[in-house]
């Protein structure tokens, strides 16, 4: 098919992509395109348990309570800021271009790391599930491959089979992880309910603050919610209000869920079940209490929201790619969309082909899925967005400082501030704990950490060569689909 090429006003630039006119419906996919990292719960929660101890649930909380404060400023910002672009677009308006395209570059990177290393996840899971129903041995690189190519064809098709889909596996992923907790809440547990998860020396403990890279992970995908921006209804409401929602829902949903498994087991046991039921501890425990039915639809809905997750996951990195190549930063060809279907095609194909590079060399040489693929490959991704959370902080900030008349509350200023502090100290935190998450050598822990600082400065001299060699191009950076009101 013939391929459209066409740059319109900067004002109306993302009108190349397919438009939904989101209203209330769009609120929910939204708040469904935040909370696709869900999927992850049964294959990453029994590491936070096992790291972490009881009082693995209370990090999930914190994490919740850190992006909310992160949220206020932000928010705020975007009410005034109105832009398509993501968290790039922010931080190029407030702290110049040169730190917007670096910033940009290592979102890129950074999603690329947490989508790449869900399909080990995906491969596992899927894997044990073709064992446990039909007896059947897939090789786990042939399980993965297969997963990028349909994650490649809805994306192509566009955003509004992405929606369906979203919607109707995520709440159903939803709906049965909440039977199990209900379940568990039910019988009693194995010693009976208690609270001691949320107490202070175990909320706080140093299992907890080891395992935040773990917790932060689960809410990596709520910055759909600006990304879609330009296809909501009402904007100013939906987007704040689905940011809200996203984040208040899933900080208590994954608080309750772990808390319930851990109840499962008794706050004696329960990490020493998740060291050796490892990623069949979600499966076990809702056989246990619900039934045996209930393992099989579990499967079944792990497996294939962990499917949505990284169709969510594609179409954020995409848009990002897309965004740029329109900027004039990438290859136009990447900006090109299908003529039917709406969708950044071109971009959708460089990321699957990497994608599809990335799986072929871990299989190669012989890496395991789980740890090195998704762990390992995942933990850059972690230190790049919320180091970039703390970015869009520090921009909101400097924004609201320069700009009195956005500021609707004496607290919002300084919340900003509180937030990059914040979440500066998580990354540091990370960071020093890395070993508690990786499982790996000082050597390989040391590369991993270095991923994000190396990309960023990589980043940093390319806008600076850009904007030497190219000054046209360098003052587009950041400008899409970008007014102030």
């Amino acid at each position: 098919m013939p391929e459209t090429q066409t740059r319109p006003p900067a004002s109306s630039a993302n009108g190349a992509l397919k438009r939904n006119a989101l209203g209330m419906g769009g609120i929910a996919f939204l708040v469904i395109s935040a909370a696709a990292p869900l999927t992850v719960m049964a294959g990453v929660a029994p590491v936070a348990i096992g790291v972490g101890g009881i009082g693995a649930p209370a990090g999930y909380l914190l994490a919740g309570i850190v992006l909310t404060i992160f949220a206020i400023g932000f928010m705020a910002m975007t009410k005034h800021v109105k832009a398509a672009g993501g968290f790039y677009t922010y931080i190029s308006i407030s702290m110049g271009k040169t730190m917007g395209l670096a910033s940009a570059i290592l979102a890129i990177i950074s999603y690329n790391c947490l989508q790449i290393g869900v399909y080990g996840l995906f491969a596992v899971q899927t894997h044990d599930m073709l064992t446990v129903l039909f007896g059947l041995e897939v090789p786990w690189p042939i399980i993965a491959l297969v997963a990028v190519a349909a994650v490649w064809f809805l994306g192509y098709r566009g955003i509004d089979v992405g929606a369906r889909v979203l919607g109707v596996l995520l709440v159903a992923e939803t709906g049965i992880l909440a039977v199990m907790g209900v379940g568990i809440l039910g019988h009693g547990g194995a010693e009976g309910i208690s609270l001691g998860s949320f107490s202070p020396e175990n909320a706080f403990g140093p299992g907890v603050l080891a395992i935040l890279g773990i917790c932060f992970a689960a809410f990596m995908g709520f910055e759909s919610t600006v990304l879609y921006r330009s296809e909501a209804r009402n904007p100013d409401k939906s987007v704040p209000r689905a940011m809200y929602i996203a984040v208040g829902f899933m900080s208590v949903f994954y608080a309750f869920i772990v808390w319930t498994v851990v109840q499962a087991y008794g706050e004696g046991n329960a990490v020493e079940a998740a060291g050796q039921l490892a990623n069949g501890l979600f499966f076990q425990t809702i056989n246990h209490y619900v039934g045996p039915w209930a393992e099989v639809v579990m499967y079944i809905l792990i497996v294939t929201s962990v499917y949505a997750s990284q169709l969510a996951f594609h179409n954020a990195i995409n848009r990002y790619v897309y965004m740029l190549a329109r900027d004039g930063v990438l290859p136009r060809f990447l900006s090109m969309t299908h003529p039917r279907f709406k969708s950044p095609h071109r971009a959708g194909q460089l990321q699957t082909l990497l994608a599809a590079v990335v799986i072929a060399v871990c299989a190669m040489l012989n890496a395991d899925p789980y740890q090195q693929l998704l762990i390992w490959v995942n933990t850059p991704g972690i230190f790049g967005i919320v180091g970039l959370q703390g970015l869009v902080s520090v921009a909101a900030f400097l924004y609201l400082r320069r700009n009195p008349d956005a500021i609707t509350h004496r607290l919002l200023v300084p919340l900003s501030l509180a937030s990059a502090v914040l979440l500066f100290g998580v990354v540091l935190l990370i960071g020093i704990n890395i070993e508690l998450l990786t499982f790996a050598d000082a050597f390989t822990n040391t590369i991993l950490i270095l991923v994000t600082p190396v990309v960023f400065a990589i980043g940093l001299f390319i806008a600076r060569w850009v904007r030497l060699r190219r000054p046209g191009t360098f003052d587009r950076i950041g400008s899409f689909e970008t007014h102030e009101s």
